[in-house]
């Protein structure tokens, strides 16, 4: 339940259903340090949250036996429940919920969503594959398989884990009601005021977690060379956290003091809506993503995203329309600086990209089609 996609349309979506009449237990595990915990607030609106001991990312888990602990924790969990479903996310959640379901909870539709994937570009080549065989046999054993995304789809099929017929699709929702009444005019907000950025100035955001796969580090550079072009007096906030800190900050130091004074590192933020409300445009420079939610809130705010046309991006951001993109640093500045510098046109992309999102990405949407997908599987069991 770390500040990422997966966990905000969680948040979304299973208090929608817990109104609706189910009853909704969710298994999570403990977030790297730094990434911030939406379990709490998840347990605040009636979704009952179990900890699972051991349950994390990466092959430290697999080394000191966390994956271990945590496949006999769900084992236990899933016996004592007996849910009609079972509903994984995630990579290594993925792969040992869907496990141990088969076991405690045999006559249960297994459905897995893959907000997107690390199966190749990850990891040395020899895993990547072994990953992806894996996948392929838990792909055989689960019911329906979803992808966020057509591009995640289109690799999926790709990559063989399973034919096109048998994932489906399912575009993220997020609760939009408060960054869809957000102002469209020049942010204002708490965070500009404690951060002490000037009224008139332009804020770029970079929202999600501190990871390679997000390149931080380029975003910095990407903003640099947008004000050595541009020279707005943009300030850049970094809301997130992770492993990649160090090497942000490394590019920090080596700014001009004009340029890293005006560069905010948050660290994890849990009320996001108020960094989409001090910002103009979100700026994203990752090699690799699903259908990042970040972005969807973004939209709902109506402010346009800069990105790089990676994964699911492209499906939700129509360039020129409601953002541009950039295929390297150097491109990402140009679009950047082209908007730092139009308040004009930051405001038509973002009353565009906000009624896109209104109209595709809210909460019930989501909560409708999960619903959908269970009562189907369930009805072809009875």
């Amino acid at each position: 339940m770390n500040l990422g996609g997966p966990a905000r349309q969680v948040l979304a979506s299973d208090p929608l259903l817990v109104a609706r009449g189910h009853s909704v237990r969710v298994f999570a595990g403990s977030p790297e340090a730094g990434e911030g915990d939406l379990g709490q607030e998840l347990g605040a609106r009636g979704v009952e949250v179990r900890r699972i001991p051991g349950l994390r990312r990466g092959l430290g888990a697999l080394l000191d036996g966390g994956d271990l602990r945590a496949a006999r924790a769900l084992r236990r969990e899933l016996a004592a429940f007996a849910p009609d479903v079972v509903h994984t996310h995630a990579s290594k959640a993925g792969a040992l919920g869907r496990r141990a379901a088969r076991s405690a909870a045999p006559s249960a539709p297994r459905v897995h969503t893959f907000h997107g994937h690390v199966l190749e570009g990850y990891f040395p080549a020899p895993l990547s594959a072994l990953m992806r065989a894996v996948e392929r046999r838990l792909a055989q054993r689960t019911d329906q398989l979803l992808a966020v995304s057509e591009a995640t789809r289109a690799d999926l099929v790709r990559l063989r884990v399973a034919p096109a017929a048998r994932i489906g699709l399912r575009p993220p929702g997020i609760e939009l009601d408060r960054l869809l009444g957000l102002p469209e005019e020049r942010p204002t907000g708490a965070l500009r005021r404690e951060l002490s950025i000037p009224s008139g100035a332009p804020v770029v955001a970079v929202i999600g977690r501190l990871a390679p796969v997000k390149r931080p580090a380029l975003a910095v550079e990407v903003f640099a060379r947008a004000e050595d072009h541009e020279r707005s007096g943009a300030h850049l906030v970094l809301a997130g956290d992770g492993r990649e800190r160090r090497a942000v900050e490394r590019a920090v130091a080596s700014l001009p003091a004009r340029l890293a004074e005006r560069v905010h590192l948050l660290g994890a933020v849990a009320g996001i809506e108020r960094v989409h409300e001090a910002a103009d445009v979100l700026l994203s420079t990752s090699r690799s993503e699903g259908m990042p939610v970040a972005m969807i809130e973004a939209a709902a705010a109506a402010r346009p995203v800069v990105s790089t046309a990676v994964g699911g991006v492209p499906e939700l951001v129509i360039s020129g329309l409601t953002g541009l993109f950039g295929t390297d640093r150097d491109a990402l500045a140009v679009a950047l600086a082209g908007l730092l510098a139009d308040p004009e046109e930051r405001m038509r992309l973002g009353r565009a990209a906000r009624s896109r999102a209104a109209e595709l990405h809210g909460a019930e949407a989501l909560a409708d089609g999960l619903e959908g997908v269970y009562r189907r599987l369930l009805a072809s069991r009875a």
